[in-house]
């Protein structure tokens, strides 16, 4: 099969690695679609070798299974992060993501990322789909609109709230997509034109500029004096998680998924004093997969507008380099082009 490679001349390309075998519980998947992540990060920095194993992201079909179990050959899944233990409470209670002994894929195998024409998974992290969904929207039940979507339901995000998010890459405008589709006022914070300029057609009812000194005017003036009832920072700066915390409103909850270092926090000017809840959010519970596939099936004309770019995966470097210029909103590979 073919996988994507960064090369040490600082190119990208296409390798041959041996096929997947299924072994277990572990099955085949033929990856038809691959929204690209952050992987592009680790294209520009200079390296001394060739370097393989990126995605984890993807939609297919199961083609190889080894014993009878959850998952069928024919069926289109979403591939779900990570390796799970399948044991553990937080497995059990739909959490793998949260895992704190993982597991390993069979030995003597090595399909276990997703910019790759086939991949080897547990078949209990295949989330099916039907035929009414195309791969490219169902693969956003992955970073496109999970995160997002597990953060509105811890928090209970409804048609009442407004919902401030910060930062516009694909996650943020994923976000976007979820408030927009749950009825809330959505205010979106991004610096960057195109992304500003998606998320304003994505749905956001404003987008206001991080480097904006009157930021927290505009922000009261769009929530009646009050601050936002709900908030969630998709960029991981520590401004921005400073922002969340100054724009809730009394009562209010803030949500953290972009990954980022520390920022100041009061325990009584900001927590106590006005009584908000302050969480984080990886991913969402296996559990609540129904629900989100059910609003993908219900957003597909907006998931076109979100989906700004396809390339074949022979194309992986141009790939790379369009989503360096932050021109972009999700982008997605075809592993057989």
């Amino acid at each position: 099969m073919k996988i994507a490679a960064m090369f040490a001349n600082g190119t990208g390309g296409t390798i041959d690695r041996p096929d997947p075998k299924a072994i277990d519980d572990f099955v085949v998947v033929k990856i038809r679609s691959v929204p690209m992540c952050t992987e592009y990060k680790g294209f520009k920095r200079e390296r001394e070798q060739d370097s393989v194993g990126f995605g984890h992201e993807a939609a297919g079909e199961v083609v190889e299974v080894a014993q009878a179990g959850r998952v069928n050959v024919g069926d289109r899944v979403v591939v779900q992060p990570q390796l799970g233990c399948g044991t553990c409470w937080l497995c059990l209670d739909g959490e793998h993501i949260h895992c704190q002994a993982g597991r390993r894929l069979p030995e003597g195998q090595s399909a276990g990322s997703t910019y790759a024409q086939y991949i080897l998974k547990p078949d209990w992290l295949l989330s099916p789909f039907s035929e009414e969904i195309s791969f490219h929207h169902a693969g956003m039940a992955c970073c496109g609109l999970g995160p997002t979507f597990g953060a509105m339901q811890q928090m209970d995000v409804n048609a009442l709230d407004t919902v401030m998010i910060t930062g516009m890459g694909p996650v943020g405008l994923g976000g976007v997509i979820n408030g927009h589709f749950r009825g809330a006022k959505v205010i979106a914070v991004e610096s960057q034109p195109f992304r500003a300029s998606l998320a304003k057609e994505l749905g956001a009812i404003a987008v206001l500029d991080p480097t904006d000194e009157h930021i927290l005017d505009k922000i009261k003036d769009l929530t009646d004096g009050l601050g936002v009832d709900k908030a969630m920072d998709c960029s991981g700066a520590s401004a921005a998680h400073r922002l969340m915390v100054d724009s809730l409103k009394r009562k209010g909850q803030a949500c953290f998924i972009g990954e980022g270092g520390n920022f100041p926090l009061g325990a009584s000017s900001d927590m106590i004093r006005k009584g908000i809840v302050l969480r984080g959010n990886w991913h969402y519970s296996l559990s609540d997969f129904p629900a989100l596939i059910k609003v993908i099936s219900q957003v597909g004309d907006q998931l076109d507008k979100f989906i700004t770019h396809e390339y074949g995966m022979s194309q992986v470097q141009t790939a790379w380099e369009q989503q360096l210029t932050g021109n972009v909103g999700k982008v997605v590979l075809d592993p057989w082009d």
